[in-house]
């Protein structure tokens, strides 16, 4: 069973990272404590963390479900500066990697079936509760504790600072673009929006050899996806002539937007059997009307993921590591935390923040 290694109170070690106290998610600086290195588990020193578009929504509890204080970040890349007596997959000095999940139950057909992230019982790297009853913090801290299960290995050859949102974001869809077929040279995908998962959907695709069309809301998206990104076409999703061109052209969309918008128009775009799936996480959890004759007559499907099971990120790591796959990043430092979520609202970040943790998180002399 996949639950961890309890430690004993007094074996807890100090913590020191930068958490929200309340809805108004403005973070500080806060000490706090992890659990001690069990048998299973591993300690890493934090090196880089990613900031994920879901921390903000966890910050200002948009989902009803944030526990305070706060630490965020489950897009952790770090060193490994301690193992446990039974862990095998790493030793001092490797380079680990830790996403969204640190705990489920171990035994349903889920976690059985490299599927953890659905787990009923899954256990979120940042505010939930472990299994013995404490709150779980997230990466914007010093060092981390986690069961090996819950960690991955990376290649130390991989550019840190971009690895860290492969975490989240790029496993949120490798897997379902595998998951789905979509992964065959000559198939024609359609990304839609362009931020921190829709560029990484873009990059994979092409790694696939796939033919890639971005579809945004923005015109100034275009020479960028196209020059630097290498996509085959770009769309305008306000643009009626440029959707009819492209009716009934795509094997698959991945729809990546967080912001709440109707569906109805990508349908179209669909090859018959074909599957629009969506990866964004609006906080408004209202749906859409669904297009239901459309779905029928062209035989097509809409349906969503959350990412993939430990396995499936290992090989999606590797994949990116032989590929040369990594997030476009703006690394800052810790102190520009609370910024970096403003200009998250406004969409002002090309295409991940990432925080440079060991250079930049201040410690006081002494806890």
């Amino acid at each position: 069973m996949w639950q961890g290694s309890l430690a004993e109170e007094n074996e807890a070690t100090h913590a020191y990272g930068w958490a929200a106290r309340d809805s108004s998610g403005i973070l500080s600086p806060l000490h706090f404590t992890r659990r001690a290195n069990g048998d299973r588990d591993i300690s890493i020193k934090i090196l880089y963390c990613g900031i994920c578009h879901s921390d903000l929504h966890m910050l200002k509890n948009h989902h009803a479900i944030s526990i305070y204080p706060l630490v965020p970040g489950h897009e952790i890349v770090g060193q490994v500066t301690k193992v446990g007596r039974q862990v095998t997959k790493f030793k001092v000095g490797d380079v680990a990697g830790v996403g969204g999940i640190v705990g489920t139950c171990g035994t349903c057909s889920n976690c059985t079936q490299d599927m953890e992230t659905y787990c009923p019982k899954m256990i979120l790297t940042s505010s939930s509760h472990y299994h013995d009853g404490s709150i779980t913090y997230g990466g914007y801290s010093d060092h981390f504790v986690v069961d090996e299960h819950f960690a991955v290995t990376i290649p130390k050859s991989m550019p840190l600072h971009g690895t860290a949102p492969l975490l989240c974001a790029g496993i949120t869809v490798y897997s379902p673009m595998l998951r789905h077929g979509l992964c065959r040279p000559g198939q024609h995908l359609g990304v839609v929006g362009l931020g921190g998962l829709g560029h990484l959907a873009v990059k994979f695709a092409k790694a696939f050899g796939m033919k890639v069309t971005v579809i945004s809301t923005s015109s100034r998206k275009k020479k960028e996806a196209i020059e630097r990104l290498g996509v085959d076409a770009f769309l305008l999703s306000h643009h009626q002539q440029q959707l009819q061109d492209a009716m009934g052209t795509m094997d698959g969309i991945i729809d990546t937007v967080s912001a709440p918008h109707s569906v109805y128009p990508l349908v179209g775009l669909l090859k018959t059997g074909g599957n629009l799936i969506l990866v964004g996480a609006p906080a408004d959890s209202s749906s859409p009307e669904l297009p239901s004759l459309p779905l029928i007559m062209g035989r097509k499907s809409i349906s969503g993921s959350a990412g993939g099971g430990m396995r499936e990120t290992q090989e999606m790591i590797e994949f990116a590591a032989k590929h040369n796959i990594s997030a476009d990043a703006e690394v800052i430092p810790m102190d520009y935390v609370n910024t970096a979520m403003d200009r998250l609202v406004n969409n002002d970040v090309q295409y991940r923040f990432v925080i440079d943790v060991a250079n930049t998180l201040k410690k006081p002399l002494s806890y």
